[in-house]
Formats: C-alpha cells, sequence, structure tokens
C-alpha cells in the first residue's frame, strides 16, 4: 500500500532514539565516516522563508510603493539583497507553491492549475525542501497556508508527509480565506478556534499564526531550523480587526482593508526579525520574503489605487510580467550581501538554495537552479537558459480578463529567454493543439517592461524558437528520479504467518553517497529477519540500495489492527550524514464474511482517498462513514455503495471465503452535475493480480457492471485511477457493490 515518506534529522540526539520504545531492528547503523574525514562545521544557518499570498511586484516600498507603509521589509531590502526579477512560478496559488516546494516547474510539477473541484495533492513521488533540510538535522516547520490536498491526516499530501514535522494553520485553500475560521489545524488534528465559534470574530488567524511562528523559533533556537511562513494577507477578503494609518482615508472600505493587509505583512515579518535578534540568532539565519503571484482585484480592491504591479502589465491570474514578477528580498547579517540583482530568478530556485545553504544533497532532476553564491556575494550562480509559465486557469476578474483581452479562461504558456519573453494562448483546452492554432505574443523585457508592443510579426524566427521551447518545457507526466528512503509492505500481517517487507535508499542527488545502509523497526515482539544485505560501500548517482525482511508478527497480535513499520536509510553525503526515514502501515485482518454482504458494511483493511473520506454515508464525505451512501446513475437511486475520489485504493479481507464481486462503477449523477470533465479508470484486484478493469468512465458513457469471481482470494482491493489528467473532477462511485460467499464459508 501507498506510504509516506518522512526525512529525519541527522543526528541520534535529535531524533529521540533512545526514547523509542523496544523494537526489533535489522542490521546495524552504517559504517562510521571514514578516517580523517572532517568534523562537522560550525551550524549551518537557520532558514526562514516567508511567503506572502497575493502581494504584488510594486507594493512595497523597496519596489516602488507610494501609498502603503512597508518600513520593516524596505529595512530588510536595504540590508538584505533585494532581486528585481524574481518570478513566481505560476499566476495563481496551488501551482505556485507547489512548484517553490518541489523546485519543479509548471510544466514538470504534480500540481499545475487551482484546482476547481477537489485540491490539487502533492504526491509520495514529491521531495519537498523540508523533506532535503530535514534529512541533515534540521528541524521543519509550515506556519499558515498549505493548500494541497484533503483536510485530512495520514495522506501523502499533508504537511507532515512531505517532511513538515510541526504544522499549524489551513490544509484547504478555500478554508484559507476565512480570516476568522472556526478551527485550524496542528499537524493532524482539527483544533476548533473557541473565540470565532458560530461567526464571531474574536480571534484573527494571521495573529494566531505569528503567536505560533514566534513560538516555533524560541523553541528551536538551539538548533538548526526551516520555518516556512505563509500567512493569507493580504489574498481577498481584505477582512482585518483595524484599518489603522488607513481608517481616515478617502478609499473604499475593501481598499482601506488591503493596505492594512499589507502593513500587517509588513509587521509579521518585522517581528520575525525582532524575535530573531533577540534569541542572538540574527547572525545564524538567512530569511526569505516573497510572494505566490501578482496582486489580486478580489473583494472589490483596485490594485489600479496602489500601482500594484508597478509598471509591469498584468495582474494575478495573468502570465504577463505583473501576474509572475513577485518581490523577493534575502537578509541575512554576515551571510547576504547588500545590493540588488536583476538575474532572473524562479521560485523554482529556492529547493536546490536552501539545500546548498543547509549542506544537504538536494534531487537532480528539479529545474531549479542554486542561487547560494549570489547570496553571498560571488558571481559564478548558475543561470537558466529560459523560464516556463503554463495556465489552466477558470476563474475570471475583469482587470485580468481585459489584459489577457477576454482570454483569461484560455490555455496560456509563457516563456522567457534573456530579453525576450513569449505569451500564447490556445483557443481550447488541449495543450497539444497545434502551434498555428495558438495566439502568440514576443515582447522585448529590456526596453519594454510593460508588456505594450508585440514583435511578433517581426520577429518570427525568436517567435518560433521561443514556442520550440516552450513544448519542450512540457511533458504531460515527469518521471522523477527515486529520492531517499521507500518502504514497500502488504496489506495484511496475519498473526503467526511470515511476509515480506522491501526497502531501497535512492541517491536521487548528482553526487555519491558513502556507507549507505537500511533498518527496519517493527513493533514490540514482532519478529525481523534481513534476507538481503542492507548495507553497501558507496551509492552513486541515481542508485539505490534494494534491501529485504521477513518479519512475522506474534500469534496472539490482536485482529483488525493497524501496526506500523519504519524503514530508515542512512548514508554519509557529502555535506555530512543524511537520514531519511519512510513508515508503512500492515493490518491484522478482521474476520472474513460469514455470509453475503455488501462491501459498505464490511470493515476495511486500508482505505486510501484522493479528496476526503471515503464515503459510506449520505452526507458526501462531510460525516464519518456509515452504511452506504445511496447512488445514482442515469436517474436510477442505489441503495448502497462506496464513494470515491481518484486515486482511491481500498482494501477489504476475504480471507479466501467470497464467492463472487459484483458491483457497477462510474461516475454518478451528483458528480456529473458538477461537472463532465472527470475521467477514470477502475480496477479489482484479488491478491494484487488484476480481476477486472474498466474502460475510461466518464459522466457520459454512465456506469459498467463489475462481476468477477473472487475464490481464493484473500484481499480484495477496489482502486480507481485518474484517466484523463483531471483529477479534480474525478468522484467516482461504486454501487451495489456486494460480496457473496461460498456456501459453509
Amino acid at each position: 500500500m501507498p506510504s509516506r515518506r518522512r526525512f529525519l534529522a541527522g543526528s541520534a540526539a535529535t531524533l529521540g532514539l533512545g526514547a523509542l520504545p523496544a523494537t526489533a531492528v535489522a542490521e546495524a547503523q552504517p559504517a562510521p565516516a571514514p578516517a580523517g574525514s572532517a568534523a562537522e562545521p560550525t551550524r549551518p544557518p537557520n532558514l526562514v522563508v516567508v511567503l506572502a499570498d497575493d502581494l504584488g511586484h510594486g507594493e512595497l516600498g523597496a519596489y516602488g510603493q507610494k501609498l502603503i507603509a512597508t518600513p520593516r521589509l524596505d529595512g530588510l531590502a536595504a540590508e538584505g539583497l533585494r532581486f528585481t526579477d524574481a518570478y513566481s512560478t505560476a499566476a495563481v496559488c496551488a501551482p505556485s507553491r507547489c512548484s517553490l516546494l518541489t523546485g519543479l516547474h509548471t510544466g514538470h510539477a504534480t500540481v499545475r492549475a487551482n484546482p476547481s473541484g477537489a485540491q490539487g495533492s502533492l504526491t509520495a513521488a514529491d521531495t519537498t525542501f523540508a523533506q532535503v533540510l530535514r534529512a541533515r538535522g534540521y528541524r521543519t516547520g509550515v506556519i499558515g497556508k498549505w493548500g494541497f490536498g484533503p483536510e485530512s491526516a495520514g495522506q501523502d499530501s499533508h504537511p507532515n508527509a512531505r517532511g513538515f514535522e510541526e504544522f499549524h494553520g489551513y490544509i484547504d485553500h478555500g478554508h484559507a480565506h476565512q480570516y476568522y475560521p472556526a478551527y485550524l489545524w496542528h499537524n493532524g488534528v482539527k483544533e476548533p478556534v473557541a473565540a470565532n465559534v458560530g461567526g464571531a470574530k474574536g480571534a484573527y488567524a494571521p495573529e494566531l499564526l505569528r503567536r505560533r511562528a514566534l513560538d516555533f523559533l524560541d523553541r528551536h533556537a538551539a538548533e538548526p531550523f526551516l520555518l516556512l511562513l505563509t500567512p493569507t494577507v493580504p489574498h481577498a477578503p481584505s477582512d482585518i480587526p483595524d484599518h489603522g494609518a488607513y481608517a481616515s482615508r478617502t478609499w473604499s472600505a475593501a481598499n482601506k482593508g488591503h493596505a492594512a493587509q499589507v502593513s500587517l505583512f509588513d509587521a509579521l515579518v518585522g517581528d520575525v526579525v525582532d524575535r530573531l535578534r533577540a534569541l542572538g540568532l540574527e547572525d545564524d539565519t538567512i530569511l526569505l520574503v516573497t510572494s505566490d503571484n501578482g496582486p489580486h482585484e478580489e473583494g472589490g480592491v483596485n490594485p489600479d489605487l496602489f500601482d500594484s504591479n508597478g509598471p509591469l502589465r498584468g495582474y494575478k491570474r495573468n502570465l504577463y510580467e505583473g501576474g509572475v514578477r513577485v518581490p523577493l528580498i534575502a537578509w541575512g547579517p554576515g551571510r547576504v550581501r547588500t545590493g540588488t540583482s536583476d538575474r532572473p530568478t524562479p521560485l523554482t530556485d529556492l529547493l536546490p538554495t536552501l539545500a546548498e545553504l543547509g549542506g544537504a544533497p538536494a534531487p537532480a532532476d528539479v529545474d531549479g537552479l542554486s542561487v547560494a553564491p549570489l547570496l553571498a556575494g560571488g558571481t559564478n550562480a548558475a543561470r537558466h537558459d529560459h523560464l516556463y509559465w503554463f495556465r489552466d486557469e477558470r476563474g475570471v476578474t475583469s482587470r485580468a480578463d481585459a489584459q489577457d483581452k477576454q482570454r483569461a479562461t484560455w490555455l496560456a504558456e509563457a516563456l522567457r529567454k534573456d530579453r525576450w519573453k513569449a505569451v500564447r494562448f490556445a483557443p481550447v483546452r488541449d495543450h497539444a493543439l497545434p502551434d498555428d492554432q495558438w495566439q502568440v505574443e514576443l515582447y522585448d523585457l529590456a526596453t519594454d517592461a510593460g508588456e505594450s508592443s508585440d514583435l511578433a510579426s517581426r520577429h518570427p524566427a525568436r517567435v518560433a524558437e521561443l514556442v520550440a521551447l516552450m513544448r519542450s518545457s512540457w511533458q504531460d507526466t515527469y518521471p522523477r528520479t527515486a529520492f531517499g528512503t521507500t518502504l514497500t509492505v502488504p496489506s495484511l500481517a496475519v498473526p503467526g504467518r511470515p511476509f515480506t517487507v522491501t526497502a531501497a535508499l535512492a541517491n536521487g542527488s548528482a553526487r555519491p553517497w558513502n556507507s549507505p545502509a537500511v533498518t527496519l523497526r517493527a513493533p514490540a515482539g514482532w519478529t525481523v529477519r534481513a534476507t538481503t544485505a542492507t548495507t553497501a560501500g558507496q551509492l552513486a548517482p541515481g542508485g539505490r540500495l534494494t534491501t529485504g525482511w521477513q518479519v512475522t508478527p506474534p500469534a496472539g497480535a490482536p485482529a483488525a489492527t493497524p501496526w506500523t513499520l519504519t524503514a530508515e536509510g542512512t548514508a554519509l553525503a557529502p555535506g555530512g550524514v543524511v537520514r531519511y526515514e519512510d513508515t508503512g502501515l500492515v493490518t491484522t485482518p478482521p474476520p472474513a464474511p460469514t455470509r453475503d454482504s455488501h462491501l459498505s458494511d464490511l470493515p476495511w483493511i486500508h482505505a486510501v482517498n484522493g479528496w476526503g473520506p471515503v464515503e459510506r454515508d449520505s452526507s458526501n464525505g462531510r460525516n464519518a462513514a456509515g452504511d452506504g451512501t445511496p447512488i445514482a446513475f442515469g436517474g436510477t437511486t442505489y441503495a448502497k455503495g462506496l464513494g470515491v475520489h481518484a486515486h482511491s485504493d481500498v482494501a477489504f479481507h476475504l480471507g479466501g471465503a467470497g464467492d463472487r464481486f459484483t458491483a457497477l462503477v462510474g461516475i454518478d449523477d451528483f458528480s456529473a452535475r458538477q461537472s463532465s470533465a472527470g475521467g477514470t479508470r477502475a480496477t479489482v484486484y484479488g491478491d494484487d493480480r488484476a480481476l477486472f478493469t474498466s474502460p475510461v468512465l466518464t459522466a457520459a458513457g454512465g456506469p459498467v457492471p463489475v462481476d468477477v469471481d473472487v475464490r481464493g482470494v484473500r484481499v480484495l482491493r477496489l482502486e480507481v485511477a485518474d484517466a484523463n489528467a483531471r483529477t479534480s473532477f474525478d468522484h467516482t462511485s461504486w454501487a451495489l457493490a456486494r460480496v457473496t460467499v461460498l456456501p459453509g464459508a
């Protein structure tokens, strides 16, 4: 079953290994570093990344703002390095934040659009900069807006599964629009905000997040840390307790609130700096401040009043410069040089930059390039051959649509190479549309930063060159080189019966690792026996150490209980020891069915779902699972069923007692009313052997019947996968999902 990769700290003290319960451990720790190797250097820098929400390039005084006061950020810009040509990697939040975290531009990233339905999710294959740094001993936290995946714990897209050991804030980006939320998440738990119950406005979320951020700094002052602080200001609505210095202005309430939110963001960063200084960490920390995309015009805010995009054309949702060029300030006394940089710098560069600063290996297949040498005052920071953007956006705002000449909902791409910038629009939502059917524009940013003069007709060869680069920058799917530790476990652990577990430590970086080793931890009382070598001398780039164990749970292990197995991979990388961990769940099985049953009446072994809980009730996932949810196909309602969202994988224990499994599977009427864009494929597995695979399921095509022989099958698995790269609309239902049992079972 899928598992969640964890990246651990780089020392036993940080890991707290002495406090672990007694477990079976296969093999020893890796061999010590070679004799004569250098001792660890002084502590690496603490790293703080502050990401504003919809802050335009021109909304800080250091970037030309005249009406909104931002004294703290202006001071940091004067003391540090101000980037004039920094870029978000998308014009809306979800794809921009995905690229920032993973170092992949929107032609390669997992999340490439703001979802219109279910939230886009990160996957187990997505390595974030938090995972990279945690492997080297950094304490990692994200406070504020996350913006990916279902609002539930225990799934691959949750911050805790993507390298952040501490999380406070919003999982869902829709929830993040609430400045007075009824709850916020703390790691895997929803915590009510009592002061906001019943719609009250007693606790302002940015203030709660500020306190959490300062507390994180206090608790980790004595150890290297990475803090990603993502407050929701100045995203709409312009909700703020006090308009402050702007209360007497003749502006609208929305504009006053927006200005106050920008100043609040400024003060928040100032509070972080003040706390670093109070803790004596000023010289040990590098701070980066930026934004996820250009300025918004939502909720009545007028970005033109503030000249929020400065001299640039466009707003949030546009691929013109105003939609994607953002502020970027780097500050760190003694560690970051003073001045400005006009290096075109996309936020994909954060992952390799933070990795180099922290002495950590990074995946070699990212699109970002490290600017660590530039921060330190060097002149040899690598430069990108070109920068690429993709847009698939359904939201429309008036100013952005006008800049796009009423093409705001068209597919769009942009590419910058040196001084040249191309933007093109597809009249239909098909990235494979022939090039001659796209509408292409060309601008010379060296003489026309405002993109006012389209030069496409005068430079056809240049247009062809940039369009070819756009084509080469896009891949429908972007296979990743494995990085870190992955653990593979079966669904079931039958008491007293051995089963096989495998794990692999993969070096997805560009340099070799020495002394790789993999160990396995199991619950107390379980027997673990290695069946392959668990150490090696060296792991070349792209190489992996694959290990195996035979694991036996005790005969008296209780039934229907999930158990955690943990694989830990360690190695000596060029920057020091790295430790990567992956966990997997195995379940001692519930009793096999003794009579014909609907699956909604049986306990499952495990249930992985792409969005929300697997639905076994009539609440569309809002309540805990119960009886089978009514499902309608083509106007006919069926009383029993399971509702899932791709990718889903639900497993049941049949224990060899089953005879046949029958069902109808398809995209139900409720989902069809939301959108006709869904496309999925369903597969039924018996003990990991495919027994049935559906054609592509769509709302228009209706459900397909399932009738398979399950005699002898111990584990029945129902899997639904996306079939058209449109996971936002992939809600799928199994109606009348039913197992009959063999006579006498």
